[in-house]
Order: structure tokens, then sequence, then C-alpha cells
């Protein structure tokens, strides 16, 4: 996205005719020592998502283990750079009106410094005077931008004087979101359900817990929320560790959707479990909470050491193996096996904007052989008269409800199994024509602002022949 030719910024300022000079502002005293770390690491998030082409994820853990942050300026840095990944295309949009000249090539962190300070100025109301002359303190201090230093002044003061008008009048939706994406949304969803997809897709994401038990209780003491779906639901509420229940281990951070899977499983009290690509483990928590003996597999040592850093502070257990989901066996077969493949993640947006700039269409086709050979694989491992539940935070067809279709045509011991959750919990709304499991970005809309919206999901029940 960043390198897009319609929006890509272009440098030299363009003038106001009312001014006669631009200055370099110098940073005001004390300014400079309060959050320009955070910035920093802002700012290398974005130039690691836009122009390396990582993901967010390692990208901020990287740029934060080099920079003594505070659990406040961690939290900073963090907003900065999905607000600008959620907004990158109308941010790109405003630069093009103050700019006149391509950047050169070899421009250092310059275009992702500017990003992150007009997200500052415009979206997160932060004090002109800290947003400019901390992003000129980082052109100085970049060797390949420094020369950019008053640009970068002159820029970012006329985006502070009229900006937001500029802003307020663009399609965020149109500039940000890949053209590929929306048109596959328009063509499984229709046009109007995919704009209120990718709308709800660009929202700050609440808070969810998958609680222990009392969630009416645990609502009440977080100033939250029980959704439908059994969740609690959060807003404001600061740090995460820092909450009651959190040390305690009475719940942990799930989203409402991602939670519904492990639902599906039904009773699985006494049932021997195998979670198959287990990690990150809010769905092995869950199956272990509710009594299943449950075997977590995930290819990622690193991966399954969190997770089982998180079934201890929960206080339940769990085997864990670390192996290739496509190469893994068993000589006793399952109860139940869930399967949450690996997946475009394209539901996910909410809480990892970097798929926005990251994911290209060639990813679905690609992902969704992968889905077919791990399907395969988890196939025999069901036991007869066992169940299959098999998902993914996908909203493309070919991971989903074509996949499935896809499995009971090469598995005719497989038929679906009714979902077993009431229309209070999971709406008609939330089903396909065919019985599975589909939830949307755009659904929750009804809740109050800040508090609305959940994971695009998909998840099939499958039922093995009992002989």
């Amino acid at each position: 996205m960043t390198t897009s030719n319609r929006n890509r910024p272009v440098a030299s300022v363009k003038r106001d005719p009312r001014r006669s000079t631009v200055r370099t502002a110098a940073p005001r005293a004390g300014v400079a020592a309060d959050g320009l770390a955070a910035r920093d690491a802002a700012v290398s998030v974005l130039f690691t998502v836009l122009v390396e082409k990582r993901p967010m994820d390692d990208a901020f853990a990287r740029a934060t283990a080099t920079r003594d942050l505070a659990p406040r300026d961690r939290a900073f840095a963090r907003l900065i750079a999905t607000t600008v990944l959620r907004n990158c295309g109308a941010l790109q949009a405003v630069l093009k009106t103050y700019l006149a000249k391509p950047l050169p090539e070899h421009q250092g962190r310059l275009e992702q410094i500017l990003l992150a300070a007009v997200a500052q100025l415009l979206i997160l109301k932060t004090p002109p005077h800290a947003a400019i002359s901390l992003a000129v303190d980082q052109c100085r201090a970049d060797k390949a931008g420094q020369r950019f230093a008053g640009l970068v002044n002159a820029v970012l003061r006329r985006v502070s004087e009229s900006g937001a008008g500029r802003f307020e009048t663009l399609d965020n939706v149109a500039l940000t979101f890949p053209d590929w994406l929306l048109q596959k949304w328009t063509a499984a969803y229709g046009a109007s359900v995919a704009r209120d997809i990718a709308s709800a897709s660009l929202a700050e994401p609440a808070l969810d817990l998958t609680v222990k038990s009392d969630a009416a209780g645990w609502a009440e003491r977080l100033n939250g929320v029980v959704l439908p779906t059994g969740s609690v639901r959060c807003q404001g509420v600061g740090r995460v560790e820092e909450l009651e229940g959190y040390a305690d281990g009475e719940w942990w951070v799930q989203d409402a959707a991602a939670a519904l899977p492990a639902k599906l499983c039904g009773d699985v009290r006494g049932l021997r479990v195998l979670d198959l690509c287990a990690a990150p483990g809010g769905k092995t928590a869950q199956l272990a909470s509710a009594g299943a003996n449950v075997v977590a597999v995930d290819k990622s040592a690193g991966r399954l050491e969190r997770l089982q850093e998180n079934l201890s502070r929960l206080q339940l257990a769990a085997e864990t193996q670390t192996a290739n989901a496509l190469t893994f066996q068993s000589e006793t077969p399952f109860d139940v096996v869930l399967l949450d493949a690996p997946c475009t993640s394209t539901g996910t947006i909410r809480r990892h904007p970097d798929i926005l700039h990251l994911k290209r269409p060639e990813d679905v086709p690609a992902l969704a052989s992968l889905q077919s050979k791990l399907l395969d694989v988890a196939a025999p491992l069901v036991k007869p008269g066992g169940l299959l539940v098999y998902c993914t935070c996908s909203l493309e067809p070919e991971e989903g409800e074509e996949q499935t279709a896809q499995f009971l045509a090469r598995h005719p011991e497989f038929s679906r199994s009714p979902l077993g959750l009431d229309e209070d919990t999971l709406p008609l709304l939330w089903r396909t024509a065919d019985g599975d499991l589909r939830t949307l970005p755009s659904f929750l809309a009804e809740m109050p602002e800040g508090g609305r919206y959940l994971d695009g999901f998909y998840a099939a029940k499958l039922v093995k022949a009992a002989g």
C-alpha cells in the first residue's frame, strides 16, 4: 500500500501563497525526552511492515526489545503504528495535498515518519508542537532522511493547520483496502455487506475476555458487558495485566468470535481432544477449562512455550507437542479434533491491520491448498463416531465453505453435525445455509460505539461415522 502510485507521498512543499518563508522549528525543551522513543519504535514498526513487508507483531517485539519503554510508551507506540496501518491510504492522500515532487528512492524512514506524525495530528489529536518537533528530531536522526528535516517541519505545520478538513472528505475504505480484497468480498457477500465488513475492519477492537465462570460477575467487576456468546467485552480498561482477575488466572483475552469454535465441540469433560495448530492457545484453554484431556500441537516451540505460560497462569493443564501438523500422527485416535488452520486471517484485520498491507491474492489459493492437506491429516485422527471441528479466521469462501464441501466430497465417512448452540448464543444470521458458523466483522453493530463488531470466523462441525 505504501508504494501505491495513487497516494504516494511526494517531496517538496506546496507553498501557501500567504506564506513567504517556512522555518524549521527546533524541538521544544523537554519534548524530545518525552515520547521520542515510543514514536521511534512506531516508525520502526511501520517501516518493517510497509517497506520490508514483515508482520507487525514480530516487528513490534523487535522494536520494543531494543528500547527501554515504559508500558504506557509501548501502548502509545502500538497505537501510532496501528492507527497508520488502518488509515494509510487517507493519510497518504493528505500528505499528497501538501507535497509536490516524488520522494527520492533513498529516503530512509521519511515516509513513515510523516505518516506517523500526520496520524498523531489528525486522528490521535496529539498537540502539534509535540508531534511536529519530535518528527523533525526523528528525521534528523535518520542518516538517509536527515536532509529532509526542514521539509518535514513545513509539511506538518501545514497539515496541523488545514489537514483535518481534507482528511474528513476522504474515503478511507477505498483508499486503504486492497482492491482485490474488496472485490472478493463483494463477490462473496454483496457490495453493501462488503462495505460494512471493510468499515468494521478498520475500527479499533474492544477487549473480549473468556472467563472460567461467572461471566456476569466479571463483567460487573471490570465494567464490561456479557455478550450473547458468553464472552465479556470491556472498554477503556488500561493494561490487561493490571486488571482484577488476571494474576489469579480467572480469564484470558480472546475475541468473542474466536471463542465459538471450541464451544462447538460440545461437552468435552473427560474426552481426549486434539488441538491441532494450537498456538496462541485460547482454544486450548477453553477445552482444558471445560474438563478435556487436551493434546496441543504446534510447529513453533516458542509459541508453545508461551501457551504453557498462559496455561500456568490460568492454572490449567494440557499436554503440548512440538510437531508439524502435516506430519503429526497418533497411535490412538481422538474423541474430538479441533483444527484451527493457518489462513489469510482476513477476518481479524481489526486486530491485525498489517494484513491489509501484507496479504496478496495468491495467498488465498496457497493457504486453501494447505488447509486441504491439514484436513486430510486430521480425518484419520478422529475416532469412529468422533468429531472434527474445522475453523479459520478468514472471510474467504475458499478457506471456509468451499473447503468443507471439498472435504466432505473426499471423505464420505464424515457428515455435518448440528452446531449445538441455541439462537440466543448463535443467531441464525451467524449460520450459513448449510448450517456452519460464519461471523462477519460487521456483526454486533448494535453495540455502543467503541464496543461494536467482532472477528470474522468460519467453523464447521463434522462427525465421523461410527463404523
